[in-house]
């Protein structure tokens, strides 16, 4: 049949002598042939292992092995372990035969039945047959010995409650001089090990000195040729016996000291020049990482990795690479020594090799090593290949945030990543270097002067463009003046041609993309407010784009283009350079994703208590003695019920049972309150019961150059301080645009000025009430309603200053219930002068969607700087004329 098979030429002729074949063995066995069963079992053997169903013949198995003779067993033995495995239900019939057969008188019989126990055993099997096994363990014949080690590994792993019953034995299966029951021996031990703690413990105990005598006799053991491999004595013996002290002595004191000796010896005696030997240090190596080894032992297995690191094999190479990864934990401090060696395996032509080992490295840091680790790594990022740029880049990063903690040095080394590399960076790593710069007022000159040289070289760079044009735009009158140079710096002359030739250049690289375009007029924007001079120029290249095919910088163009010719008024206003951007505020927004090169910090609310970051960059001044009555997100005034009435009740119109002091928060009603001061939240639903607050801040029209315009192309004829306050890390794929055959072009900044005027249409109907008045700070407000609007009503707010000192960063807020909507307008400034000398005047717009039936209710807070003093003030108004 094998001649016959092939002989055959094509797939064809082989599948119809198959099909042949399996039809007379068919008819062979529906005829009951008993003389040639073993010969169509062997047949049906090789057929199956070409890949032909042979599930008919599966009963002829059992029949043969219920048979008497040895050759027709044999055959039944072999053909059960070929056609079946252990999940076949027919197995459970061969339970009983296999059982005879352990306790025939025949050894090799037995030895059969070991054998396809060991090998296609299932549970149920395992436990019927284990008392069986456990006894052939204790027999005389070392055949039977070593092939019933091994069917109860398999025993083991398939029933771990069955270990119990095989730690004796196992244990004095340690003591054989037979070298195949020996080794079978030792792997039975450390499945036990693996599979029960019951058993660790008893064989820790029984068999610790045991496999400390046997690693001695391989090593002390003269030459053996039927165990010797390239020179090196029975290396199997030799790795099998390692791997179960690892198990004994983990985490055991004394099981470890007892072995520390002999894997000294071994680790000094092996010779290191072959493969074999290699394989038993390696496993030497393991062993000592893993057990309670003293701190001489495991410099001397990190010295031997070390060597294996300067081996020509890179397979060598790699696992010495993994296994220092694993024992970096253990002793850092030894593998210091080693630094350069794994720095040299970075440099690797193998991708591998050069991937572990860069994670080593980034393993290794410490603030001692930083420096000099950092630089050899920009270095070798100069002249590395561009398909490992990317992985090279992001651990650099991710080891320079994290141990910065001199920001000059964090700037410089991100500045020599983003002019090699700054097209592999993540728009997150040069993200924060922006929020790095804006909060390092001193080196902000220095920053844009070092952006602006590694611009003339590497303008190619996007991270590096992106990060320059950001810089130029807010720090450009520092690029020109020299501002804050530092002593290190070479002198740099630059003119405001100059650093508008930049924006230029990037604006009409063929590298550019949309972002950088976006980027760069806003710039532009920028630095007409910056260098009034060249303003002309400026808007030449902005209106350069009104007809580009980006729908993007072309509505860029035209409003910037508007904003530069008719809105002179507020154009200073609304360029003003961009707050500081909270460093720890980013981070904790950033942590929810993943994202390397970022370090994670806590936040201030968990290091100072819970604070509230207001609109624009403008943190809360510390609490007052009195309760903070808008700082609803603050947990750290407790909730109580001895109080007397409360303004919540007014503002709400419900009945809260005993109300709160003031100051104090509703204890189990954040969810009601949350609404108040939803600064930076998500959008409350319907069902809230109270608006969110309305927000205006004098400096909050600041645009950063890395804005999306959607907030400025919003529908509505009124422009609100918050779609004027621009998130200057915002992406521009978050931009939204509508569909222009519905919605009419309007300039949104029509009519939008630093006084508010009232139309000649509106009257006054309402006498003027002081709103708030303290030592320092007079509110006066002022009425008016449209005709035919009696739910609309204009209030006119006039801030006085009576103290000797100069307000500034003035910032005016309102929170009001959900029945009345609220717009505010921009202030007329910032500053409020002094000793009542000056007023600055803001337009509220309040509709009550309940009027008549509810009056308005008001809650309102000020914060403003006295010589750089965050100062704050808050109030209520329940006192507004009737009518509205």
């Amino acid at each position: 049949m094998i001649r016959a098979i092939r002989a055959c030429k094509t797939a064809a002729e082989e599948r119809a002598v198959v099909r042949k074949e399996c039809a007379a063995i068919r008819a062979a066995v529906s005829d009951n042939d008993q003389e040639y069963r073993h010969r169509n079992l062997a047949k049906l053997m090789f057929i199956h292992m070409l890949g032909y169903p042979t599930h008919f013949g599966q009963m002829e198995c059992l029949k043969l092995i219920a048979s008497a003779g040895f050759p027709e067993k044999r055959i039944g033995y072999l053909g059960l372990m070929l056609l079946l495995d252990e999940r076949q239900e027919v197995l459970m019939l061969v339970t009983n035969s296999l059982k005879q057969d352990l306790n025939h008188s025949n050894q090799y019989i037995v030895g059969l039945a070991l054998c396809a126990l060991g090998n296609i055993c299932s549970a149920e099997m395992a436990r019927d047959l284990a008392p069986e096994v456990e006894r052939l363990l204790q027999s005389r014949d070392p055949n039977i010995k070593k092939k019933a080690a091994l069917c109860s590994i398999r025993i083991v792993r398939k029933v771990p409650d069955l270990a119990e019953n095989f730690m004796s034995p196992a244990a004095a299966l340690l003591k054989e001089k037979h070298h195949g029951v020996l080794i079978a021996g030792v792997q039975l031990c450390t499945d036990l090990c693996r599979a029960s703690p019951e058993a660790l413990v008893y064989l820790r105990k029984n068999c610790t000195e045991g496999s400390v005598r046997i690693l001695k006799d391989i090593s002390n053991s003269s030459y053996a040729p039927e165990y010797d491999i390239s020179g090196i004595t029975d290396p199997f013996l030799h790795i099998r016996v390692l791997k179960l002290m690892r198990m004994l002595g983990q985490g055991d004191v004394d099981a470890s000291e007892s072995i520390n000796d002999i894997l000294a010896q071994v680790a000094t005696k092996i010779e290191s020049n072959k493969n074999a030997g290699n394989a038993i240090l390696y496993e030497c190596v393991e062993t000592i990482m893993g057990i309670e080894a003293t701190s001489g032992l495991r410099v001397l297995a990190i010295n031997i990795l070390g060597r294996f690191l300067s081996n020509r094999d890179n397979n060598i190479r790699y696992v010495a690479l993994n296994m220092l990864m694993k024992s970096v934990v253990v002793d850092s401090q030894a593998m210091q020594r080693h630094r350069s060696t794994i720095l040299e395996c970075v440099k690797d032509s193998d991708a591998s090799i050069r991937k572990r080992a860069l994670e080593l490295v980034c393993l290794l840091v410490n603030d001692t090593n930083v420096k000099p680790l950092t630089k050899e790594l920009i270095d070798y990022l100069e002249v590395s290949d561009e398909e490992f740029k990317g992985d090279l880049t992001e651990k650099i990063c991710s080891v320079v945030v994290r141990f910065s903690s001199d920001k000059l040095w964090y700037i410089d080394q991100m500045l020599k990543i983003l002019s090699e590399a700054g097209n592999h960076l993540k728009d997150e790593v040069w993200h924060y270097l922006i929020v790095v710069i804006s909060n390092a007022s001193d080196l902000q000159g220095y920053s844009v002067r070092a952006l602006y040289k590694a611009f003339q070289k590497s303008s190619s760079q996007i991270g590096l463009v992106r990060v320059a044009l950001w810089c130029i735009g807010e720090y450009g009158e520092m690029l020109v003046k020299g501002t804050g140079m530092l002593a290190t710096e070479d002198p740099l002359t630059v003119t405001e041609s100059d650093a508008v030739d930049v924006v230029e250049v990037a604006l009409k690289s063929h590298s550019s993309d949309i972002t950088i375009g976006a980027m760069s007029l806003i710039t532009l924007l920028k630095l007409s407010s910056r260098f009034p001079t060249i303003s002309e120029r400026i808007r030449e290249l902005i209106i350069q784009h009104k007809g580009n095919f980006e729908l993007e910088l072309q509505q860029r163009s035209i409003e910037f283009n508007s904003i530069m010719q008719k809105h002179k008024n507020i154009k200073s206003s609304l360029l003003e350079r961009m707050p500081v951007l909270d460093e720890l505020t980013y981070i904790g927004r950033k942590d929810g994703s993943s994202t390397d090169g970022l370090p994670v910090k806590p936040s201030k609310a968990t290091l100072s208590g819970a604070s509230l970051n207001l609109q624009n960059g403008v943190t809360k001044p510390p609490a007052p003695s009195m309760g903070d009555l808008l700082d609803l997100s603050s947990d750290d005034v407790p909730a109580t019920k001895s109080s007397t009435n409360d303004f919540l009740q007014d503002l709400l119109g419900v009945d809260l049972g005993t109300p709160l002091p003031s100051g104090a928060a509703f204890a189990g009603g954040s969810d009601i309150l949350m609404d108040l001061l939803s600064i930076g939240s998500p959008v409350q639903n319907d069902s809230s019961p109270l608006n969110g607050i309305s927000t205006s801040v004098a400096n909050s029209s600041a645009v950063g150059p890395l804005d999306g315009l959607s907030s400025l192309t919003s529908t509505s004829t009124s422009l609100s301080s918050e779609a004027l306050a621009i998130d200057p890390l915002r992406g521009i794929d978050q931009i939204t645009r509508s569909p222009p055959s519905t919605v009419p072009i309007v300039d949104l900044l029509d009519g939008l000025s630093n006084h508010v005027t009232v139309s000649g249409s509106e009257k006054p109907d309402f006498p003027s009430i002081t709103a708030f008045e303290s030592n320092s700070l007079n509110i006066m407000f002022s009425f008016t309603k449209l005709p035919g609007k009696l739910n609309v009503t204009h209030i006119k707010a006039t801030f006085t200053n009576k103290s000797s000192n100069t307000y500034t960063d003035f910032i005016f807020q309102a929170a009001v219930p959900k029945f009345i909507q609220l717009h505010l307008d921009p202030a007329s400034s910032s500053t409020i002068p002094p000793s009542g000398t000056g007023s600055i005047m803001q337009t509220l717009s309040v509709t009550n969607s309940q009027h008549g039936q509810k009056p308005l209710a008001m809650r309102i807070r000020m914060a403003y700087k006295v010589n750089n003093k965050d100062m704050l003030e808050q109030g209520q108004i329940t006192s507004f004329p009737p009518g509205l």
